[in-house]
């Protein structure tokens, strides 16, 4: 088992760890790809570290497996910035440590299936539903429907 350590990167632990939990387990030659499309910060940060821990080890990306990326809270930059009326609001800068190991990966044997029998299960017929007879819905009565007459206007006036 090899590690890397990167300290007091400026990037912050909470975004850090959304990366890190994504590659955590991954084989590492999947892991860096997988990195190298991501649009974060610490995507580029965590890829230089596993590549780090790679080498560290000197194996080679397909044959380790990433066994643990953990991302720590470091020291908080403190700034100040200018506000109305003479005061002044405080910006926090985080910083992280990241630390990365990696470990030969284990190789699985897998067995060779065994193939399952299938019966070939008869097919449902499917039945188109019955028709009625002509006879049973000219015996049906029809419902009447009336229509809304308008409304007479009740003005007292007969035109």
């Amino acid at each position: 088992m090899s590690r890397a350590l990167v300290k007091y990167v400026r990037v912050s632990p909470t975004k850090a760890r959304l990366i890190a939990q994504e590659v955590q387990g991954m084989n590492a030659e999947l892991a860096l790809a997988s990195l190298e499309f991501m649009p974060n910060k610490a995507a580029g940060i965590i890829s230089k570290a596993i590549a780090s821990a790679v080498a560290n080890g000197s194996y080679e990306p397909q044959e380790v497996e990433i066994t643990s990326c953990r991302v720590d809270k470091a020291a908080v930059i403190k700034r100040w910035r200018a506000r109305a009326r003479g005061t002044a609001s405080r910006i926090l800068k985080p910083t992280s440590h990241i630390l990365v190991e990696v470990a030969p990966a284990a190789v699985e044997v897998v067995a060779p299936a065994k193939k399952a029998e299938t019966k070939s299960a008869p097919k449902a017929e499917a039945k188109a539903p019955a028709k009625k007879a002509a006879s049973d819905e000219a015996t049906e009565p029809k419902a009447k429907t009336k229509k809304a007459e308008p409304k007479a206007k009740a003005d007292g006036k007969d035109a």
